[in-house]
């Protein structure tokens, strides 16, 4: 029994196995391939295959562009680094899989038939007049298993004479120390390598010992098995690299589906006064999406930051709310080592909590982009500073998206510290539960799950005012203390029961004497 059994889950997983790949090449004819492109593709990629969709308006939105298939170079491929051409393989991947943390979406549930896709392997290969495939795939040698021993010479690897460090940072956030560009000239940002789900060819060991291994064309990302290159590594070293890569992925800071509640434990003591206190790692994190601000005035259209982290501590007297986010860049008007790296126009990095003035009772809650004049929303702003003032703190009262008036922070007590560390900014905010102003500012309220959302700003990437970040709505709720009482009661009634079956039993015991 045993054995047929661990014959069908070895089954289930070549099975699972298979369908992760994409099919054995087949033939594809490139005229139905033109009217499946025509229909699906030529809105971005363009009537040409030259990345000009809509006369090159589409490109100028979206980060990185286009892929320009007539010059015949595609980022994500398995031939070896010495090929300039991808597989067919690769080109269907791409096309069916689609590129996390890009615009391009994967079509495997709009073209169910994949002799379509195949069709559109072949079609986009004209644009470049490619013909046969290489046929060839890096050499993968014998994988090795990840394991402690593994990760620590990959560590080792990634960090000698800044090998990797240099472009993807200390602890691999992509906090670069030089402004990068493609071949085209657009900005390109190294990969963050703790969020695996932005891997543009997935975060699989052996994928990533792929992009190791071919670099990524048309990028700053080098082939390390380039035997000329003075970084140039073994096959060993690499899985050992790859092993080391897909162990820095966070996992506390991704966005779990259905949480959509921060919670705050109740603390006996005083509130962490910063980010680096200890107390905070006993508290709940609690991480969302951030979108780009599409509704009014200036838009940003190209994300860089793309999740927000919240952790919440509460006492009798104040509540704390901890913000983590990655940042790439340490943006401080004014300061030459980050206006080197950053886009012409900079402003400072910026994030905000936004709360309303009055909990609701029911579901309904203010508009989530600064609220309206029937449901006013606060609004606490941290900013990073400018290189003449260091970090501060501001406190709005939001009416609508044109609507914010300014008032005193301090006056309130509402209080922010931020540390930038290794591509990592971590805010803290407090305010005393109440003030003395219930119409103005929002009074905490034990046990009252209350609306919260977030904005944020990437001085770097051009996002100032309305350019911008931001979540729906979510809840904060802060968790009533543990209460002894229900024990105690349990308590009293077991002895309560125990003294009636003793005496009982003492009564039934006299009345067999009798």
């Amino acid at each position: 029994m045993k054995t047929g059994m661990r014959t069908l889950a070895l089954g289930a997983l070549g099975f699972l196995l298979l369908a992760a790949q994409p099919a054995a090449a087949k033939p594809g004819n490139a005229g139905n391939g033109e009217k499946v492109y025509n229909e699906r593709c030529v809105w971005c990629h363009g009537e040409e295959g030259d990345g000009e969709g809509a006369g090159g308006a589409v490109a100028k939105y979206l980060n990185p562009p286009p892929r320009d298939f007539t010059s015949g170079m595609f980022k994500i491929k398995t031939s070896p680094f010495s090929e300039d051409f991808p597989n067919d393989a690769d080109i269907f991947r791409m096309i069916r899989d689609g590129m996390p943390g890009t615009d391009m979406p994967g079509w495997k549930s709009v073209l169910k038939d994949e002799q379509d896709i195949w069709d559109l392997v072949a079609y986009v290969k004209t644009f470049a007049e490619l013909e046969d495939e290489p046929g060839k795939t890096v050499d993968y040698g014998t994988q090795v298993a990840s394991a402690p021993e593994s990760i620590k010479k990959g560590n080792k690897l990634f960090h000698d004479g800044a090998r990797c460090s240099e472009c993807h940072g200390e602890e691999g956030k992509g906090d670069a120390i030089k402004k990068l560009k493609g071949d085209n000239g657009e900005r390109t940002w190294p990969r963050n390598l703790t969020k695996p789900w932005m891997f543009r060819g997935s975060s699989d060991p052996k994928d990533i010992f792929t992009r190791i291994s071919t670099g990524i064309p048309g990028a700053q990302m080098p082939s390390f098995a380039d035997p000329k290159s003075k970084k140039k590594l073994s096959i060993e070293e690499r899985w050992h690299v790859a092993n080391y890569v897909n162990s820095l992925a966070k996992t506390d800071k991704t966005v779990r589906a259905g949480n959509t509640v921060v919670k705050a434990d109740k603390a006996s003591g005083d509130l962490p006064s910063g980010p680096g206190d200890p107390a905070w790692e006993a508290a709940t994190p609690s991480t969302f999406y951030l979108v780009p601000q599409m509704i009014y005035k200036d838009r940003v259209f190209k994300l860089s930051n793309d999740t927000i982290t919240a952790r919440a501590l509460y006492n009798d007297k104040e509540v704390a709310i901890l913000l983590e986010w990655d940042d790439r860049t340490k943006s401080i008007p004014g300061d030459k080592d980050a206006m080197t790296l950053a886009d012409p126009e900079m402003g400072e990095d910026r994030v905000a909590v936004q709360l309303p003035v009055a909990i609701p009772k029911g579901m309904k809650k203010p508009y989530f982009v600064k609220g309206d004049a029937a449901n006013p929303v606060n609004l606490w702003y941290w900013g990073s500073g400018t290189a003449e003032t260091p970090g501060n703190v501001r406190l709005g009262n939001g009416t609508g998206v044109d609507s914010v008036e300014d008032r005193d922070a301090a006056a309130v007590g509402l209080k922010a510290k931020g540390v930038y560390k290794n591509g990592t900014w971590r805010v803290v905010m407090k305010r005393p539960l109440v003030t003395a102003d219930a119409k103005t500012d929002i009074q905490f309220e034990e046990g009252r799950y209350t609306p919260i959302a977030f904005q944020n700003w990437d001085g770097s990437n051009g996002e100032i005012g309305s350019k911008h970040t931001l979540t729906t709505w979510y809840w904060l709720l802060l968790k009533p203390a543990a209460d002894n009482t229900p024990l105690i009661a349990a308590l009293i009634l077991a002895a309560l029961v125990l003294g009636v079956e003793i005496l009982w039993a003492r009564s039934a015991a006299k009345r067999k004497e009798a």
